[in-house]
């Protein structure tokens, strides 16, 4: 398989709620007027608590420092799995749980922490960009790795980044299992021809804006029936969306396509308190069971809280094998 480390540098930002009316103009030029901007990867998505808006330097640029933005303060590269000429498709059915092993569960290894973003076209493992050595030299045997350089793919050698680090060498950690609430609501995952965009344009902002206020929000947050979740990204062109059924309801049938199985999916929502992001293992807690289990599943990291998109059939099952794991007695 190759491994690809592709032409962005990324800033992962929150915006908070009650301050979303400061950054409605650039929210909606990065969304909506792609050509009047350089950003070429944005993802915007909307928990209880914040928005959490990932986006590469241009875009990033829009935003105004405010009292309401939180920005992490590393830069973040993304990776892509590719294998047979493609790239790892959560539309097929396979997600995140595809790299789990080869790629999420080496890296929580080595101490690295990762923010996952799984996509309707594909899945991109975001790593600090001061730990790509590290990423490199622990991957290497399992991939072929390769970095964008002007739109063309160089292979890249561990010697070509080396900064002086190497693979830990470490014991493992034990990692924290984190508390983890399933909401009632069922959620689809979508896409959109960039050119009908347009056509949505008045739906999809009065979902992200205005539909519903930061009291309702924080009430949700603590509710187990239904938790507040919308998803966009528009990353090189293509277009991703994540939101419940009641949300989908209200755009037009005919626009938003899925996969041929038009399946629902249910989510497994990680955190009892905000996580941070120097944590590792994070995600690996909950992709290796899946993948040991072959259960598909959508990742997505947010500022706050990360969350696991399951198939609707399997729930049941995944809640039963994450009870199971928390039962466990700690190992040294």
């Amino acid at each position: 398989m190759d491994l690809h480390i592709l032409d962005h540098r990324l800033r992962v930002t929150s915006i908070a709620k009650n301050g979303l009316a400061n950054f409605t103009h650039p929210l909606i030029k990065l969304i909506f007027l792609r050509n009047r901007t350089r950003c070429k990867f944005f993802s915007l998505t909307e928990t209880p608590e914040n928005y959490t808006v990932v986006l590469d330097q241009e875009g990033f640029k829009e935003l105004q420092p405010s009292e309401h933005l939180q920005v992490e303060s590393s830069i973040w590269l993304p990776l892509n799995v590719v294998s047979n000429g493609n790239a790892s498709s959560s539309s097929q059915a396979v997600g995140v749980t595809k790299i789990a092993k080869s790629v999420i569960a080496p890296l929580a290894q080595q101490h690295v922490s990762v923010f996952m973003l799984s996509t309707y076209q594909t899945d991109f493992i975001l790593v600090r960009e001061n730990d790509l050595s590290v990423v490199i030299s622990t991957l290497e045997e399992e991939f072929n790795i390769y970095k964008e350089v002007g739109g063309e793919s160089v292979p890249v050698q561990c010697q070509d980044v080396s900064n002086g680090l190497q693979k830990n060498g470490k014991e493992a950690i034990q990692h924290t299992v984190h508390p983890v609430l399933i909401p009632k609501n069922q959620f689809c995952v979508m896409s959109l021809d960039p050119d009908t965009l347009p056509s949505i344009a008045t739906t999809l902002i009065d979902v992200l804006f205005y539909s519903s206020s930061p009291k309702e929000d924080a009430q949700s947050s603590s509710s187990e029936d239904c938790v507040k979740f919308f998803s966009f990204s528009l990353i090189d062109g293509y277009i991703s969306l994540v939101m419940d059924t009641d949300a989908q309801r209200r755009f037009p049938a005919d626009l938003l396509f899925t996969s041929s199985s038009g399946e629902l999916w249910r989510m497994v929502r990680i955190g009892g308190q905000p996580l941070g992001f120097d944590e590792c293992g994070i995600v690996a807690q909950i992709s290796q069971p899946l993948a040991d289990s072959d259960i598909s599943a959508y990742y997505i990291s947010t500022f706050s809280f990360d969350h696991a998109l399951v198939p609707e059939e399997d729930i049941v099952s995944v809640t039963d094998m994450l009870q199971h794991q928390r039962k466990e007695p700690a190992t040294s």
